[in-house]
């Protein structure tokens, strides 16, 4: 199994910038298609960006493609989410993901629970 932990989040203002980082622990992330998900109150929880294991092919929601972007760091073993132009829409937690199944299964939503493992989530507030 993977143990994922989601340090940061934070409070930033309309426009700004933020990145997010998932550490790994108990096995590589490029064993997994990681990704990230977001929850918004009162929302369901929405899928964002994923990258897959092995190739490292990315895929994002039509609502982040452009301003988000996801990538490995394999010698930290940690997988990131770099958000830039951030809108007060894009306010949620955050949640980082890993599971076995290729990033098509993934964004299939053939994981019921979205995916096999998650961290904790972390904030992200965006204010106008």
């Amino acid at each position: 199994q993977v143990q994922l932990v989601e340090p940061g989040g934070g409070l930033v203002q309309a426009g700004d910038s933020l990145r997010l980082t998932c550490t790994a622990s108990g096995r590589t992330l490029s064993s997994y298609t990681t990704g990230w998900f977001r929850q918004a109150p009162g929302k369901e929880r929405e899928f964002v960006a994923a990258l897959d294991g092995h190739d490292e092919t990315t895929y994002y929601a039509s609502s982040v493609k452009g301003r988000f972007t996801i990538t490995r760091d394999n010698a930290k073993n940690a997988v990131y989410l770099q958000m830039d132009s951030l809108k007060p829409e894009d306010s949620a937690v955050y949640y980082c993901g890993a599971d076995e199944a290729s990033l098509v299964m993934v964004v299939a939503g053939v994981n019921e629970n979205g995916m096999d493992y998650w961290g904790k989530g972390t904030l992200v507030t965006v204010t106008s």
